[in-house]
């Protein structure tokens, strides 16, 4: 029985089917790339890294740690800065980083260069290895030469890629790696340079990384240095893409959820039409279990075959993956396909499409036999406790389903109730919207528009179902471009005098002059000179940071016991500042304490308060100060921001060097002064923020693509749902239609009944989405961002007419039957 009823509704069965199949793709894609990412993660983390484990330190290192260093005997050493290169061929001028590099790093994988001979002798020929993109940029080969500092260096190779370094980085500081004996020579390392010294370790396979950590890491944290294994860098690795994971996860899931949706609604309508047949099988003596089973055994059927397909589909789309994500990932992906995956996909078709349409199917279980003669809309109710035992049910299985795709609790909560709110202020909107329709109808409307305002609240309408999954596709999608749009107006940088999109870096006192007059020698204005001096945590609230570091059960965090801080000294807020607490002094008063002012970050995290003592190690050189505020700072806004700033009189005379910025109106501008500056003071790096930028943009618009990508999943969902919802009702409107014609309405009137109707639904719909994902983005915008939010305006000028205007050409193409025909024969047909 079955087969024979399913394969008399095969249509609209093969619609509940398309409701699930991109749902369970979504989902069985996105499990399989993330056991993808996690296995290659976890066979190529020797690679990733080079080595098995590093010693790396910010400074040079001290006697103690460099003994550490020594005896567990290194096989390469590197040390790496940020700095300004030169291309003596063309005058072209870069921020790079430059690796000085001795040994045969790395242990694992390998560094690939054009010519490919160049990684094996670039350190014996004294050449070297120069990013291959930053040689096509400023359209330099191999045999030619670069100005590294004080020296030059002829190009041994063009490098394509290297252990350790990331796309991301590479395109912000292309790499240049020189032999490390060569680092002197270039005069780059001067005080206040940031550095940093690695040191390379191929381990025994006896050596047990993580005890070994577990020994040095507290020896090697009071001497200001760290030991990275490849476990704990993969594990961090991790950690980074699991949240990826979750987010694409959740994204599959929601349009899981929407096909489930379009079943249930689907559901509804085809057992709504089968009731008297079912109360027919009753009078013929069929048992409620059996008139259950041939329903639930169609729905089953429709599950495994959709769940399948899906997965099949998931399968396919794995070659996708590693396209789009090519650029953040810092190795080649590797795909293979596991059973496990498709497995999960097989069992939700079948879990899902069954667990849904379960409310519905009950319906079968309480027909009677008498609803042979009365079925209508109040017939053959289920009793209010099983209803809401469905629910319990349907919510316990969101609830441990995204538990098990985020494995965080809250976050599972929150996203079940997050998305159960969501779907409730649909529903309650179009309730409300049917009920001021019936409260304030039209009567004095023409009839065409009063028959269509009708079908919004008569028996069998779709006014809910197709409200609450054209909204919540359009809510998804909105609020992803919403909110992409957020994110790209915290990069745009007026070109206005007050923006500086020139920072130069690492200025010594005795340049400091010199580096003024060659700006102002472009007719460039010189907008910030500000000083900067390094220093560290000596003591915080009478306590020895060396005494903190060793306390286990210690509150401050770990990270301000070893930084070294870039303070400044000036007497006024800037505008990214704003004072939260205590009172700032601009200047040190005779015979007065240092009175500083600190971040609120830095507050929270040292636990100070206004008038706490917080001595400082100025290079050598103990300081007592006392907080006498703090500042709540903005770090977004594009300028130099401060953790520590002092009044003025206090750090003049201290060992400092200085940042200047300035505007440059365009391209050329910019790199003259750089070719300018880098020529007389090789040691200052300087960074072009309209490179930053536009690195910034390219990124955020990646990442806009893929989010928009998996946000395809949804939409599409929600129109397979509309499309299967919608072609359901067609065969209630089929039989109104043809009572209107046999009572002498004319096909015109027909046409315009069912195009205001479902034109009602489909700006109701969209508008309500629209406007519940301007309320989250908004709400984004405020309280995540903080930004002000100006709305884009494609959400309006595509998704709500083009959604509309789809819903208005699927609901008249079920007419088209009614249209053609005559009424008789319509009858006949559908009998």
């Amino acid at each position: 029985m079955a087969w024979r009823d399913a394969k008399a509704s095969k249509v609209r069965l093969l619609l509940f089917m398309a409701s699930i199949i991109l749902g369970i793709a979504a989902v069985v894609s996105i499990q399989l790339f993330s056991t993808n990412l996690k296995d290659n993660i976890q066979s190529q983390s020797k690679t990733l890294m080079g080595a098995d484990f590093i010693i790396d330190s910010k400074q040079k290192p001290t006697e103690r740690a460099q003994a550490i260093i020594d005896s567990l005997k290194p096989r390469a050493k590197e040390v790496n800065f940020v700095s300004m290169i030169a291309f003596p061929k063309n005058g072209g001028t870069k921020l790079v980083k430059v690796q000085g590099l001795e040994g045969d790093f790395p242990f694992y994988g390998k560094i690939e260069t054009q010519p490919s001979l160049a990684a094996d002798t670039y350190q014996t020929s004294g050449g070297a290895l120069v990013d291959a993109t930053l040689l096509l940029q400023f359209n330099v080969q191999p045999g030619d030469s670069i100005k590294i500092g004080e020296i030059v260096l002829p190009i041994a190779g063009a490098l394509k890629s290297m252990p350790g370094n990331s796309a991301v980085s590479s395109s912000v500081a292309p790499p240049v790696v020189i032999p490390y004996g060569f680092i002197e020579a270039t005069k780059l390392l001067q005080f206040g340079s940031r550095k940093e010294y690695q040191y390379f370790y191929k381990a025994s396979d006896t050596l047990n990384l993580k005890r070994l950590e577990d020994k040095l890491e507290t020896a090697l944290d009071l001497e200001n240095a760290d030991l990275d294994t490849h476990t704990s860098t993969t594990k961090r690795l991790g950690r980074r893409y699991d949240n990826v994971g979750k987010f694409l996860n959740l994204a599959a899931f929601i349009a899981l959820l929407l096909g489930c949706i379009g079943i249930a609604s689907s559901v509804h309508i085809y057992i709504k039409e089968k009731l008297r047949p079912i109360a027919i099988l009753k009078c013929m003596g069929a048992s409620r279990l059996q008139s259950f089973l041939i329903f639930l055994i169609q729905i089953a059927g429709i599950g495994i075959i959709g769940g399948a397909i899906g997965s099949l589909i998931g399968v396919g789309l794995q070659s996708v993956f590693p396209y789009l994500l090519k650029d953040f990932l810092p190795f080649t992906l590797e795909i293979s396909i596991t059973a496990q995956p498709i497995l999960i996909g097989v069992f939700l078709g079948l879990f899902m499409s069954v667990l849904f349409a379960l409310l519905p199917l009950l319906r079968t279980w309480y027909v009677s036999p008498l609803d042979v003669l009365r079925v209508d809309e109040k017939a053959s109710q289920e009793p209010q406790y099983i209803r809401f035992l469905v629910f319990g049910i349907i919510l316990i299985f969101l609830f441990l389903f995204s538990l098990w795709l985020i494995k965080d609790a809250l976050y599972a909560l929150a996203f079940v109730l997050g998305t159960m709110l969501t779907f409730t202020m649909l529903a309650l909107v179009a309730l409300g919207f049917i009920k001021i329709i019936k409260r304030v109808f039209p009567k004095h409307w023409n009839f065409t528009a009063r028959q269509s305002l009708l079908n919004l609240f008569r028996p069998n309408n779709q006014t809910v179902v197709l409200v609450v999954a054209i909204g919540l596709g359009t809510f998804l999608i909105s609020t992803l471009y919403f909110t992409k749009d957020i994110l790209l107006a915290k990069t745009e940088v007026g070109q206005t005098a007050q923006n500086a999109n020139i920072i130069i870096l690492d200025v010594q006192p005795e340049q400091r002059e010199a580096v003024v007059e060659t700006i102002k020698s472009k007719d460039l204005a010189v907008l910030n000179n500000i000083p900067l001096v390094t220093m560290r945590m000596q003591s915080i609230n009478g306590r020895q940071v060396n005494d903190i570091r060793q306390d286990s059960t210690r509150q401050i965090r770990g990270w301000l016991l070893n930084h070294e801080f870039r303070t400044t000294y000036r007497d006024t807020l800037t505008a990214s500042e704003e004072l939260i607490a205590g009172e700032w002094h601009p200047k040190l008063a005779p015979n007065e304490p240092v009175s500083i002012s600190i971040s609120d970050n830095l507050a929270a995290d040292a636990h100070l308060s206004v008038g706490d003592p917080v001595v400082f190690n100025v290079q050598g050189v103990l300081m007592e100060t006392t907080v006498g505020s703090i500042r709540k700072v903005d770090w977004s806004q594009i300028q130099l921001n401060f953790t520590i700033v002092f009044p003025k009189g206090v750090l003049e005379e201290a060992p400092q060097f200085n940042v200047l910025t300035t505007m440059v109106p365009d391209e050329s501008s910019s790199a003259a002064l750089q070719q300018d500056l880098v020529s007389k003071f090789p040691n200052v790096s300087i960074i072009d923020l309209r490179q930053v930028f536009t690195l910034v943009d390219d990124i955020l618009d990646k990442v806009s693509w893929i989010i928009n990508f998996m946000a395809f999943f949804s939409i599409f969902t929600g129109i397979i749902v509309l499309i299967g919802s919608v072609r359901t009702s067609k065969y209630q409107r089929i039989k109104e239609s043809v009572l209107l014609r046999t009572l002498g309405a004319k096909n015109k009137q027909i046409l315009q009944i069912s195009a205001f109707e479902y034109l009602f639904l489909g700006l109701l719909g969209s508008l309500v989405g629209l406007i519940l994902a301007l309320i989250s983005s908004l709400c984004l915008a405020i309280f995540v961002f903080k930004e002000p939010f100006i709305p884009s305006a494609i959400p309006f000028i595509i998704f709500l007419p083009g959604i509309t205007l789809l819903v208005l050409a699927i609901g008249l193409t079920n007419i088209q039957t009614v249209l053609r025909s005559s009424p008789l024969e319509v009858l006949r047909r559908e009998a």
